[in-house]
């Protein structure tokens, strides 16, 4: 999923997936931190994947134990929309946060610059780092130290439903304004909308920023972009989508009502990322799974991107089992278990070598998802960078709904980011 605040917003807290069925919390039952010997005590792991995911993070959460019999892991799978205030609620409440976590990777140096969470430099966590992708380990760093293994890298990219392209006899469009000018042929033709637009999470707004040379903010000289001339054209180019009837949006329920409209057929594409993939094949409308297509996500009038996003593997700092928890951490960072968890879920690996390994490289999603990812734009790896989205979604809504200009969400949008950075031009 992530992917910026990708993901559902389920409401509950869903625990005890078997390994455990009692309350999380920092590592309770035992330490485990002597210098040496057997691993012991408990670790409570909070999974945020995704219900398509969440049965295979299990599985292979339940190999360290077979691993380590001493070690007592306690899976907990968190719905992605709860999970970054309930970490710091319970860091910041020093009462039951988990020692390690499954972080979205714009949450890293938030929670680092809080406190909330261990360095890894020098411990057992961070295994083999020079095989690591390059563009993996950015949104690992804060302030000079390594606050997390990364896991899993993705962005986003078209899915298309190959039957009704190929019945409304139209090309997978490399443009925005292609895919505009294709929708009537398509409804027409086939009866199903051109695009599900998620107009629920800033994070798919990224895309049109940055197909029109544009982005959040430059860290680097500390100067606020939104508001520029790009932004103004990407709130243009989503509203012109939606009310052209290229696309259909909702402010709310994004990740489900997109999901299921590309799984039923009822749109012929969706910008959307390698999580969905085994939900999207699990539709009527790719009983045959070669019905499913990536393409590279849209350009807009000057360019083509977009956002990195991935997961990272984090361990809280207040840990009873630090110990056991570095070791959980390199585990499940692993190549072995990078590799099972492509071959599992189609997701793609951090580890340079896993991409080596036959499976991996004739995945049909990683020989797409690759090239995307080494091109995916880096995101703002400051501690505010999470923050950065909220402006833009309710911008969004004020576009979608006609409610503001996109010269007003725009400007709207860059007031809000000089509130929240202080020393930003």
């Amino acid at each position: 999923m992530r992917r910026g605040i990708r993901g559902a917003t389920a409401t509950a807290l869903v625990a005890g997936l078997a390994l455990a069925a009692t309350a999380c919390g920092g590592g309770d039952g035992g330490s485990g931190a002597d210098s040496g010997g057997e691993l012991s005590g408990t670790v409570t792991f909070w999974d945020t994947s995704n219900d398509a995911e969440k049965a295979t993070y299990r599985k292979l959460a339940e190999g360290f134990q077979q691993e380590h019999p001493k070690v007592h892991v306690k899976y907990v799978n968190v719905p992605f929309g709860d999970a970054n205030a309930k970490f710091k609620n319970a860091a910041g409440g020093n009462s039951g946060a988990p020692d390690v976590m499954r972080t979205e990777v714009a949450w890293v140096a938030d929670f680092a610059n809080l406190g909330y969470l261990a360095p890894l430099d020098g411990t057992p966590a961070l295994d083999k780092a020079d095989d690591y992708l390059p563009q993996a380990v950015g949104s690992t760093k804060f302030k000079g130290k390594t606050y997390a293994a990364p896991q899993v890298i993705d962005t986003l990219g078209l899915f298309y439903n190959k039957k009704l392209l190929k019945d409304a006899g139209v090309e997978v469009p490399k443009t925005f304004d292609e895919l505009a000018k294709s929708a009537k042929k398509i409804k027409s033709k086939t009866g199903a909308t051109a695009l599900y637009l998620r107009g629920d999470d800033p994070y798919w707004f990224l895309p049109y920023l940055y197909g029109e040379g544009g982005d959040l903010v430059n860290a680097r000289d500390k100067v606020v972009e939104i508001d520029d001339g790009a932004g103004v054209k990407a709130f243009k180019t989503i509203k012109s989508l939606v009310d052209s009837k290229a696309a259909v949006t909702d402010a709310t329920d994004g990740q489900e009502n997109q999901l299921k409209a590309l799984k039923d057929g009822t749109v012929a594409m969706a910008v959307d990322g390698p999580w969905d993939i085994e939900g999207a094949r699990a539709g009527k409308a790719f009983k045959d799974k070669e019905n499913l297509g990536v393409a590279p996500v849209p350009a807009g009038s000057t360019a083509q991107g977009s956002p990195q996003g991935g997961w990272n593997l984090s361990v809280y700092a207040g840990s009873k089992n630090l110990r056991a928890s570095y070791a959980f951490v390199k585990y499940m960072s692993s190549a072995k278990v990078q590799q099972q968890t492509t071959e599992k879920l189609s997701l793609l690996p951090t580890r340079k070598s896993v991409y080596d390994v036959p499976a991996v490289k004739d995945n049909e999603m990683v020989r797409f998802f690759k090239p995307a990812v080494d091109g995916a734009v880096q995101r703002p790896w400051i501690a505010e960078g999470n923050s950065l989205f909220e402006p833009v979604k309710v911008q969004m809504n004020k576009v979608l709904t006609g409610s503001a200009t996109p010269e007003q969400a725009a400007k709207a949008a860059g007031d809000a980011y000089r509130k929240l950075l202080k020393d930003y031009k």
